[in-house]
């Protein structure tokens, strides 16, 4: 995998073949991060990342300048991972937490400006998810959570849901504070 942009452009990140996860593709993530950069100002934004694997979408946002970056993951390893990468990279507004993201949310008392989720995608209850979300009111005004599932997934109706959109194998679904 690979930081598309910012100050770590280029950067090629080789993650431990061991670690439990399915990193988004480079196509993907290019794709999500131009309607990002066409609605918010990246270097403005508090970001979490949750189910964050590899650390590869928190990479992105610390390149492009994100002000804080909170990844979550369950596993060990990844946490581990993640930190070390951080720490390589320089990212000092970079922070992992070792957690189940659905308790994590239930004891956050952070607002974001942006919450990515790519969870497992036949093992999440992603109504609960969601609903975590904007029940705790975990958003700032105008603040955006992106999920990304299989294109094959139908989402429950969600009142906060925007749109959804298609890239392959994969979709990222927009739900808006």
């Amino acid at each position: 995998m690979r930081i598309i942009s910012g100050s770590c452009r280029g950067k090629i990140i080789e993650a431990p073949k061991h670690l439990p996860v399915r990193p988004t593709t480079d196509f993907a993530k290019t794709a999500l991060f131009n309607i990002l950069n066409s609605h918010f100002d990246l270097s403005q934004c508090e970001v979490l990342d949750l189910y964050a694997g590899t650390g590869n979408i928190s990479y992105e946002f610390l390149s492009r300048g994100a002000k804080e970056v909170i990844s979550v993951d369950v596993e060990l390893s990844c946490k581990k991972f993640i930190q070390s990468t951080n720490n390589k990279l320089g990212f000092k507004n970079a922070e992992v937490v070792k957690s189940d993201c659905i308790k994590f949310l239930s004891h956050t008392e952070k607002k974001f400006n942006l919450i990515f989720a790519d969870p497992p995608f036949a093992q999440t209850p992603i109504g609960e998810l969601v609903a975590k979300v904007f029940d705790r009111n975990l958003l700032r005004p105008s603040g955006w959570f992106i999920l990304e599932h299989s294109s094959k997934l139908n989402l429950p109706e969600i009142i906060q849901f925007k749109e959804t959109r298609f890239y392959g194998a994969v979709a990222f679904s927009i739900f808006v504070q």
